[in-house]
């Protein structure tokens, strides 16, 4: 992947948390902008597995089942999707190549319980993360955040305890070094 250092937010961009960033709700963390307007931004935290699944949430979904993640600390009782099934009709909206965002939660639960799409080609998040207007702006300037072109594989990465080190190490040979960069510098 080539890295940009321009780039600007925009759905389909990835949020990479700075090695310096010590808020508890991002530190490591890997956002997936959905959304970016003037009045705010929307994304969700790609690597935050929850230790829970969605039939522990979630009542009557017709005999399927699936990890759950923490999307972000806004709105923590509300439930989001990313999945990479194009035509499937439930009225996704498509962030980058191969892969949407959301859709009509009932028709999906219909699917997934007749075995017409398969769980594993979706991520399930409660909550999410948001900025208001100008306040994404100011933390990349800080440089609380790298920003990078998401691709499919990085978004479903199965290896959710490395994908921070991934994505750095995947943006060039100057975020790889940082992707080494210690949990706790103080302990070596």
């Amino acid at each position: 992947m080539k890295f940009d250092p321009k780039a600007e937010p925009a759905p389909g961009m990835l949020l990479v948390a700075a090695a310096n960033l010590h808020d508890p709700n991002f530190v490591r963390t890997v956002i997936l902008l959905c959304e970016h307007q003037n009045e705010g931004t929307f994304g969700l935290v790609l690597n935050s597995a929850l230790p829970v699944q969605m039939s522990d949430v979630v009542e009557d979904l017709n005999g399927w089942d699936a990890p759950l993640y923490k999307g972000g600390p806004v709105q923590e009782n509300t439930l989001h999707f990313l999945h990479c099934n194009a035509n499937i009709g439930i009225d996704s909206n498509e962030i980058l190549p191969g892969v949407f965002w959301g859709g009509d939660f009932a028709r999906l639960n219909d699917l997934l319980g007749s075995r017409k799409a398969n769980p594993d080609d979706f991520r399930f998040y409660v909550g999410y993360s948001g900025w208001g207007e100008g306040q994404l702006a100011t933390e990349i300037e800080r440089e609380s955040w790298y920003l990078t072109t998401a691709t499919r594989e990085l978004v479903f990465c199965r290896d959710e305890r490395n994908q921070w080190r991934m994505t750095l190490a995947s943006m060039g040979s100057g975020y790889k070094m940082l992707s080494n960069f210690p949990d706790d510098p103080s302990l070596n």
